[in-house]
């Protein structure tokens, strides 16, 4: 009988002016990017937490502690291999992922294209099963200041069990 689970992930990383700004596997040009252990893209790392999550097999913090220095200035495509590997083992199947994005800045619609297509080419999904929506917080709290970025992700998983 099939199975379905959902996960849910997020993240948030401060930005810091000169840093390389990677969402989603995609290199943004901007003059600052996200400060983290690895390479702080936080549509990869909240994919993962949702995928995690999903298959009940725990977080990112667990599976690629900060405090671990191998990780540091990771590539979190890296990451995403490793629980997709974990997650197929345990017998589930990527159905779908969707993420928001939240920027002040850059716009990023002109970057949804490439994120969408590389988060399916690392998902090994057709690019109809992968959602990326991108907003603003209005000029409130962190992100709307621009002294953060944030994603919230969801995935739906699936098995045939019997």
């Amino acid at each position: 009988m099939p199975t379905s689970r959902v996960g849910v992930g997020y993240d948030l990383h401060r930005t810091e002016p000169g840093r390389r700004l990677v969402l989603g596997g995609v290199e943004i040009p901007h003059h600052a990017g996200l400060v983290g252990h690895s390479d702080a893209d936080v549509v990869l790392h909240a994919i993962c937490d949702a995928l995690l999550g999903a298959a009940a097999l725990g977080d990112i913090g667990e599976l690629f502690p900060d405090s671990d220095p191998k990780y540091a200035g990771a590539d979190s495509r890296r990451f995403i291999a490793d629980v997709l590997a974990r997650v197929n083992r345990a017998g589930f199947t990527v159905s779908n992922v969707d993420v928001v994005i939240h920027a002040q800045q850059p716009r990023l619609t002109p970057h949804k294209p490439a994120i969408r297509d590389s988060l399916a080419e690392l998902l090994a999904l057709p690019t109809s099963a992968v959602g990326v929506k991108a907003t603003t917080n209005e000029g409130l709290d962190a992100v709307g200041r621009g002294e953060a970025m944030a994603c919230w992700a969801v995935v739906l998983l699936a098995t045939q069990r019997s």
